[in-house]
């Protein structure tokens, strides 16, 4: 398993939470049948913004965590971090443009990023957990990765479950979490 920093911890902590109070907020929002500015909106937007910030710091402390020891892992580690960061600087874009409808009607997000920021962000932190799962020794499980695409799927079938894939999110990052020095140490050891 891998060793992780501080930082590492908290972000992995704080992203799934900041997720899920984005996705109450929002189900409190949406109680009257209209999501759209107010209170509520505008808390749960708040901690929306939070995780996506977080999110991309996320993926550049997994990317530090990724074992380089060939210029062609570099180079997919490398873009998976750039993917990964891009994504979710558009998804900041959105959200700020949902806070701010001013801010929206000056500078909306251009259509095609709209879809290729979301896709760019998932497929740059799958690729860096997966990287972490194939890594030798390994530093991740391989139900960590499957755990927040899990996340990722419950979000596009239905934005309600938000809260729901919050908690896969945090489960997916569980091994984050905890710091694993004792079984790299012994490994090390070992060889």
């Amino acid at each position: 398993m891998t060793e992780t920093t501080r930082t590492t911890r908290l972000l992995a902590l704080l992203v799934p939470l900041f997720m899920f109070l984005y996705g109450v907020f929002r189900l409190i929002d949406g109680r009257d049948g209209d999501h759209g500015p107010g209170l509520a909106w505008n808390i749960g937007h708040s901690f929306f913004f939070a995780a996506f910030l977080l999110l991309g710091a996320l993926v550049v402390e997994l990317r530090s965590l990724v074992r380089v020891d060939t210029a062609r892992r570099a180079a997919v580690a490398g873009a998976a971090m750039v993917a990964g960061v891009f994504g979710a600087g558009c998804f900041l874009w959105v959200i700020l443009g949902d806070l701010f409808p001013r801010f929206d009607d000056a500078a909306p997000l251009p259509g095609p990023l709209e879809l290729v920021g979301p896709l760019a962000f998932q497929l740059g932190i799958l690729t860096l957990l997966v990287m972490l799962v194939a890594s030798r020794p390994r530093q991740l499980p391989a139900w960590s990765p499957a755990l927040v695409f899990v996340a990722f799927l419950l979000i596009a079938v239905n934005l309600d479950l938000i809260p729901v894939a919050a908690l896969a999110l945090l489960a997916g990052f569980a091994p984050l979490v905890r710091t694993r020095t004792g079984n790299l140490r012994a490994s090390a050891s070992a060889s």
